[in-house]
């Protein structure tokens, strides 16, 4: 990283932003940067939705935060429950849900753990329209449970995962996702005045504005994998945190940073050659990106964090819009790349 300073390679990450907003690839987005010297930088453009209203895009804007929920939310209270002895993260599944798979006391999906399902390292498929199987969110439950998955030889990225660690989190709470707290500074549904706008549905008939984006976390009224909402400087506070925790040793967040395989940590992913977070980081960088077009990037060597919340799929995810080379551009210059 070069010696230019925090605000000039946040002008120029924003450039990159505001390009895409000017050239229509994307209708809006929010930047976000901080620092532990207490530097904070926060810059909109676009708009936050564009039909059946447009509307301008604000700091002060709420997103579906989309996968970003997988880190913000499931991660944070997986690892929690685990440094305090609530789980273990190389027990399966099966000791917080007995009742997986429960006609097929030998299947491969019992032995599921739940470090593999942060790292990812399972067999289950990537997505499945659970949505399409029905309406009743408990039965829908029972469906993800009790079906047989086809098996996939190589694991993948998958929403499988973390579906199945948000019905643990909801066996040991004794209640629903939705009635769990979601977090300082986040919800599970946002102000449709205050929130930016995402894809219009097919399936529910409207553009989808406050509620949640992703079609099975609907279906499920709450899930693991995604459902988060949230504003650019919760997402800040969030990570600022993490950055603080790190200094004073908590246990929770070194799991963070701990690698499991040459891509992923406990639940978040750390670089590799063409990553979404650029080819500046440092090695000592953990981040995550969200279907709606969200991102975050938390650096522990260098003590900053930095996120880039779009509306990318509005008003539909049927269009190329660049947001994976967005997001290396923003990051690289973030970094300090030269050009």
């Amino acid at each position: 990283m070069t010696g230019t300073s925090a605000n000039e390679r946040f002008e120029k990450a924003f450039d990159a932003l505001e390009q895409a907003v000017d050239g229509r690839r994307i209708p809006g987005g929010v930047l976000g940067y901080a620092d532990l010297e207490g530097k904070r930088l926060t810059r909109a453009v676009g708009s936050a939705a564009i039909v059946p209203q447009v509307r301008p895009m604000t700091t002060e804007m709420w997103f579906d935060l989309a996968s970003l929920s997988k880190v913000l939310f499931t991660t944070s209270r997986i690892l929690a429950l685990a440094c305090e002895g609530f789980i273990d993260l190389d027990a399966p599944l099966t000791t917080v849900i007995p009742d997986f798979r429960q006609y097929d006391p030998n299947c491969w999906e019992r032995k599921v753990t739940f470090r593999q399902c942060l790292g990812h390292s399972t067999h289950f498929p990537a997505v499945e329209p659970i949505y399409t199987y029905g309406d009743d969110p408990a039965r829908l439950r029972a469906f993800v449970l009790q079906r047989e998955w086809a098996r996939v030889e190589t694991p993948v990225y998958s929403d499988i995962n973390f579906i199945l660690l948000g019905i643990a989190l909801e066996r040991l709470a004794g209640k629903p996702i939705r009635d769990l707290d979601p977090g300082a500074g986040f919800a599970f549904s946002g102000d449709p005045a205050e929130t930016a706008a995402t894809e219009h549905c097919a399936w529910r008939g409207h553009v989808m504005c406050g509620e949640v984006h992703d079609e099975n976390c609907y279906a499920l009224q709450g899930s693991g994998h995604a459902g988060l909402f949230g504003t650019v400087d919760a997402v800040l506070d969030h990570a600022e945190n993490l950055l603080q925790r790190d200094i004073e040793g908590d246990p929770s967040v070194e799991l963070m940073r701990t690698p499991l395989s040459d891509r992923r940590t406990h639940g978040w992913e750390r670089p590799y050659e063409n990553w979404h977070g650029g080819a500046h980081c440092s090695a000592e960088t953990i981040g995550h990106t969200g279907f709606t077009g969200t991102s975050l990037y938390v650096d522990f060597e260098r003590g900053y964090t930095w996120t880039l919340l779009t509306n990318r799929v509005h008003p539909s995810r049927h269009f190329e819009s660049g947001i994976m080379t967005l997001r290396r551009l923003v990051s690289d210059r973030i970094n300090g790349a030269k050009e």
